[in-house]
Order: structure tokens, then C-alpha cells, then sequence
């Protein structure tokens, strides 16, 4: 009777040991998109949406001002996609702060918003040890503004970037690139902080990870509202940065490779590189290599899985 009891016992101990360890692997990321500047960015939010290694605690709205077919709310813009992204998914419970609709005005000052406050806070609370993961797949502004809000939340984060060209073999940058141009005081500000883990994920790796208009169509058509949504997003947006491929058969997929990226870190190749010339130099870590197909192979694998349920984050 006693060896029965010390076995239930012991069961239930294993039990809650594999709960907690469970609960202590997941990855804690809010993700900031500027959903509405483009396509890949709603694929990249499906595919954490779908990640049960993340615990996905936010979604924040980014702008995306320089672009062409921005409103003067592009944030706004992103904000209502989030929305309909996320009800469609079953998670219309997840936090979803909208951001800042400016850049950052100098290095000093953040653009405070619902974002970088929630961002702050959310890293606040974390416990000793735990780290909060930030995505950032457009303009940095949100993320940046909260790093000046309260410099205090430094030591507790990592920030993944996905931005700007980078060739790993001469360690050159070239920081024209559209995430980069929506905020370039923001971007000085990630590369400059001491102390702050930064992971880029570089224009110039990224732009390996291209999916096929067939196949997509073979997967997302007709299955489902969200696949319909994400096939409409592909075929209604006007790719206004190029004339090549005008029937939109190959989209390339920048923001999904740096969630696949973070799930999968295995599929990268990172190396240390310092900052820019002309910045305070320090070392960062930037993507030099993704296996591309791993990745895409992974997407659809994960996008077949049952839709999550509506549920509190």
C-alpha cells in the first residue's frame, strides 16, 4: 500500500517537473510587425501563431510612413490587420497594442505609445533569469522607444531584427533598405545600446527564402478563411518597389525567415560582426545563412496543424 501511494506520488511529481519545464522552454516574444506594408509579414505572424514553442504575448503595430501606399495612420494600418489576422486564427483574446505612427524625433526621446509601454512593462515583469524575446519585422520605432523609456529593461531582452544589407565577408553595411529607412534614429539606437542583445536577421540573407505563387495556391486555396486571407493579401497587393514578375508567380518571404529563424535556430548561421562605421562600436550577431528550404518545408507542415483555439495568451 505504501510502495503504491510513494509511486502515485512520485508520478505526480514527474508530472508537475515536466509542466514547469515545459512552461520554462517556451520562448516569451512579442512580435512588432508592420503588418499592412506587405505580404510576407502575415505568413511570418501565422506561422508564431501556429509555434507551440512560443508563447506569444503580444503582437504590437508598427508604421511603415515612406512607403508609397502608406496613409498618413499606416500604423493603423497595421493595427486593423493584426485584428483580422488574429480573429481568424482564434486569437482574438492576444494583446494586440498599436504603436507609434512617427519616428523616434532624436536619440534621447521615445515615441511613447501603447506598445513601447506595454513592451516595458511586459519586461518588467519577467523573472530573474527569464528574457523577453522582441521581433521586430519593420520600422524599429516601438521597440527602440522602449529602450528609452525605461533603459532598465535592457538586460532582460533580445531583439531580433530583421533589416538592412550586410556583406559578411567585408563586414559592409548598407542601411538603405526600407525597414531600416522608416526609422534610421531608431536603428542607430539597436545598434548603439550597450549591453543589448541584437540579432539581425540581414536583408541580404532573408531575400534567400522565396515562395511559389502554385504552390502556395496548392496549399492555402480554398482550404480555409485564413489561407483564402492569406492568398487574397498576396494577389491584391500592389508590389510597388519593382516591375519584374508582374503576375506575382514568387514572393520572397523576409519576415518568415526570421521567425523560422527564432523557432529553429538551427536551420541559421550567425556570427559576430561590429556595428557599422560611423557608430558606437560594439558587437552584434546577424544571420549569414538560412536553409531555406527547412524553412519552407516547415510552413506548410505547421499551417496544416489545427487552427489554435480562442484563448487567453
Amino acid at each position: 500500500m505504501i510502495f503504491s501511494i510513494l509511486r502515485i506520488l512520485s508520478f505526480i511529481s514527474f508530472f508537475f517537473f515536466l509542466q514547469e519545464n515545459d512552461k520554462t522552454e517556451k520562448l516569451q516574444v512579442i512580435i512588432d510587425a508592420d503588418t499592412a506594408n506587405e505580404v510576407d509579414d502575415l505568413y511570418a505572424l501565422a506561422r508564431a501563431i501556429k509555434e507551440p514553442t512560443i508563447d506569444l504575448i503580444a503582437i504590437t503595430s508598427a508604421q511603415f510612413h515612406t512607403s508609397p501606399l502608406a496613409s498618413d495612420s499606416s500604423v493603423w494600418e497595421s493595427q486593423l490587420i493584426n485584428e483580422k489576422l488574429t480573429e481568424l486564427m482564434g486569437r482574438s483574446a492576444l494583446n494586440l497594442p498599436i504603436g507609434a505612427n512617427e519616428p523616434i524625433k532624436n536619440m534621447y526621446e521615445p515615441q511613447v505609445s501603447e506598445a513601447s509601454t506595454f513592451i516595458v512593462n511586459a519586461a518588467l515583469k519577467l523573472r530573474k533569469g527569464e528574457k523577453l524575446d522582441l521581433v521586430v519585422l519593420g520600422s524599429c520605432t516601438n521597440v527602440a522607444s522602449a529602450i528609452l523609456q525605461d533603459p532598465k529593461i535592457i538586460p532582460k531582452i533580445r531583439v531580433h531584427y530583421l533589416g538592412f544589407w550586410h556583406d559578411p565577408k567585408t563586414n559592409s553595411y548598407n542601411l538603405k533598405e526600407f525597414n531600416s529607412g522608416n526609422d534610421t534614429l531608431a536603428v542607430r539606437v539597436l545598434l548603439e545600446t550597450e549591453g543589448l542583445d541584437l540579432t539581425v536577421m540581414s536583408a541580404t540573407t532573408s531575400q534567400n527564402l522565396v515562395f511559389e505563387k502554385t504552390i502556395v495556391d496548392k496549399n492555402l486555396k480554398g482550404k480555409s478563411a485564413l489561407g483564402d486571407y492569406l492568398v487574397g493579401r498576396w494577389e491584391t497587393f500592389d508590389r510597388w518597389w519593382t516591375k519584374a514578375d508582374p503576375e506575382k508567380t514568387k514572393w520572397t518571404m523576409w519576415d518568415l525567415a526570421i521567425i523560422e529563424g527564432l523557432i529553429h535556430p538551427e536551420w541559421t548561421s550567425t556570427s559576430y560582426f561590429t556595428t557599422p562605421v560611423g557608430y558606437k562600436q560594439r558587437e552584434i550577431k546577424i544571420h549569414t545563412a538560412i536553409d531555406k528550404d527547412a524553412m519552407e518545408a516547415d510552413f506548410w507542415q505547421s499551417i496544416k496543424e489545427k487552427p489554435t483555439l480562442n484563448s487567453k495568451p
